[in-house]
């Protein structure tokens, strides 16, 4: 399958499309009941895999076999990863994106952060001469085959948005990005640069952009939404609050509930999915279940 098409393909139909920020395997797995396309975030990955902020901690193999066990897993969902600056130096960014490619990823993120870099909605970022970003750039743009490649800057001064938005916009990158947008007026200035171009919207719980609906991106033109930390967010939240009960109850687990309570068959029954045998050609009737029921649980998940 050749899924930087099937993204781009995607990105053309009329409406934005919504790509959610997953951290795992677990977090895709429950995700991919919902939406039929992921962003590997680089926040994500940095706080669950070394459990640090993110600030430039990732290494290029240990992403790209995520999103190996990823592509494994979820054979017919759009992946569009998080790659940073390419890890600094352009040769390597080049063969991260050619080693993502083979493994399946429907396109990368490349952006033009000085390192140390930053989470794109943080204070304290700096950017690279334009020209040394678009040197970058074009190098992994001539070394992609079907890949799906999104421009990003970090700029923050007005005049340099501008100009920087402009210029990604002329190259062949797919998608322009520019992250930390903080208004709505703001993207309307950056749609009238880039022309024709697609552009994408980045939104984080806490960060710096409006809280916008898709049908509200729609009629501003965005095509593509990413949301970066939604499953990490609320994982941090409902562990905190699990854990805490537990020990206001001296270490007893809440009473077990079938139907409605996450289990040992439920946790399993969704993991059994991921199983590779279980995405051969034919029809699946495996339900997704809760336990103790044979019912999907938050409606009919995508085809997987």
């Amino acid at each position: 399958m050749r899924y930087g098409s099937a993204l781009r393909e995607q990105i053309q139909l009329p409406g934005t499309t919504p790509l959610v920020g997953i951290y795992d395997m677990y977090s895709a797995s429950v995700a991919a009941r919902h939406y039929d396309g992921f962003f590997v975030s680089g926040f994500g990955f940095a706080a669950s895999h070394y459990g640090l902020p993110d600030i430039g901690f990732i290494a290029w193999p240990d992403m790209v076999a995520f999103v190996e066990r990823l592509r494994l897993a979820f054979p017919s969902h759009h992946l569009l990863v998080d790659i940073d600056d390419g890890y600094v130096d352009p040769e390597v960014a080049c063969h991260v994106v050619q080693r993502l490619e083979r493994n399946g990823a429907s396109g990368v993120i490349l952006e033009d952060q000085r390192r140390p870099r930053r989470c794109g909605h943080a204070d304290g970022k700096t950017v690279l001469p334009l020209e040394e970003y678009l040197e970058k750039l074009n190098l992994v743009l001539e070394s992609r085959r079907d890949l799906v490649v999104v421009a990003r800057t970090d700029a923050t001064e007005e005049e340099d948005i501008l100009r920087r938005a402009r210029a990604l916009a002329e190259t062949d990158a797919d998608v322009v990005l520019v992250d930390g947008v903080r208004d709505v007026e703001w993207i309307r200035r950056i749609r009238k640069v880039i022309d024709d171009k697609p552009l994408l919207f980045n939104q984080i719980a806490g960060g710096k952009s409006p809280r916008l609906s898709l049908s509200e991106l729609t009629e501003l033109e965005c095509q593509l939404a990413i949301y970066s930390t939604p499953c990490l967010f609320a994982a941090h939240a409902a562990i905190d609050s699990a854990l805490s009960e537990l020990k206001e109850a001296d270490g007893r687990l809440p009473e077990f509930t079938p139907g409605t309570s996450i289990g040992v068959r439920a946790s399993t029954a969704l993991l059994e999915q991921n199983i590779s045998r279980h995405h051969l050609p034919g029809p699946r009737t495996t339900p997704a279940v809760r336990d103790g029921e044979g019912v999907s649980a938050g409606g009919t998940p995508p085809a997987r």
